[in-house]
């Protein structure tokens, strides 16, 4: 059911290049079906509340700003890099790699003399990030000079063009793979669902925007999760039901065989390992797990 003709549709800005992918794969998981076609910045999406556009995550805060779009995600760092004046609805850790916050980092030369951001005094910085990484010398009191780098920043460093970059990192790999050593962590950054203001307080569109960061957060949510269904004696039931740190408490139902008893919970991924075991050797059978799609 359609709750914006009256008013028009949702205008969402997603995130194009790296982390693309990963968002229509969580707005796919979420009941949104994206498509996209490399020539075309508009993608369909299966909503027709929704009105999709691809751009740039550095230029989407300031698009949501001045309400070319009405709600966008997009980094921690671009919004501050943009002094965005947006609702930040909430913070969506996800991409390309894993689940968790990147890291924008100040990094030197192996066997640069450089221990600390104060050894950097009267140096170049390379970074995407500038204004960002002004206000990180400039409350530390060292005075730097801060560059723009167009790409291959942690290149510059070798090159001989910066004494020191400021760049983002998950794990920290590529850093090392260029012969960098990490001195000081400048921002931890993730995706986050911001809006625009006017839009904000328009009711239908905020319902609407609320609505998919409920899906997008439970979605999330269940990539941690999965479900486990299992058959118990129902002598047993108390030690299998000890045994299972379920998200709540499980369900249990009875089957027609009155003694044994259904029981279903949902547990940590990174549980079912060990978990599995201890349930059969408490008597539990016909063990199924099963993945989630989302948990609210």
């Amino acid at each position: 059911m359609s709750i914006l003709n009256a008013g028009g549709k949702l205008k969402l800005g997603i995130p194009k290049g790296s982390l693309e992918q990963a968002t229509i794969n969580l707005f796919a998981k979420s009941g949104w079906k994206i498509r996209t076609d490399s020539r075309n910045y508009f993608p369909d999406i299966n909503d027709p509340d929704i009105a999709v556009s691809l751009a740039r995550a550095q230029e989407i805060p300031r698009y949501v700003s001045d309400g070319v779009f009405d709600a966008g995600l997009s980094g921690k760092d671009w919004i501050l890099e943009n002094n965005a004046d947006v609702i930040v609805v909430a913070d969506l850790i996800y991409s390309k790699v894993s689940s968790r916050k990147a890291r924008w980092v100040l990094a030197v030369a192996g066997n640069s003399p450089y221990n600390k951001v104060e050894d950097l005094a009267g140096c170049r910085i390379a970074t995407e990030i500038i204004g960002v990484s002004q206000k990180f010398f400039a409350d530390a009191g060292v005075n730097v000079k801060v560059e723009y780098s167009w790409g291959a920043t942690e290149a510059k460093v070798v090159e001989g063009l910066a004494d020191a970059i400021i760049e983002v990192t998950e794990t920290g790999s590529t850093i090392a793979a260029h012969g960098l050593r990490i001195i000081d962590t400048v921002m931890e950054t993730n995706t986050q669902l911001v809006a625009n203001k006017s839009a904000w307080a328009d009711p239908k569109k905020r319902k609407k925007i609320e609505q998919i960061n409920l899906l997008l957060q439970g979605a999330l949510r269940a990539e941690s999760l999965v479900g486990l269904k299992m058959n118990v004696p129902t002598a047993k039931l108390d030690k299998v039901v000890n045994i299972l740190p379920s998200l709540n408490f499980p369900t249990v139902a009875p089957l027609q065989n009155s003694e044994w008893v259904a029981v279903e919970a949902v547990v940590d991924v990174n549980s079912v390992r060990d978990l599995i075991p201890q349930l059969t050797e408490n008597g539990a059978e016909g063990i199924i797990e099963y993945a989630l799609n989302k948990v609210i």
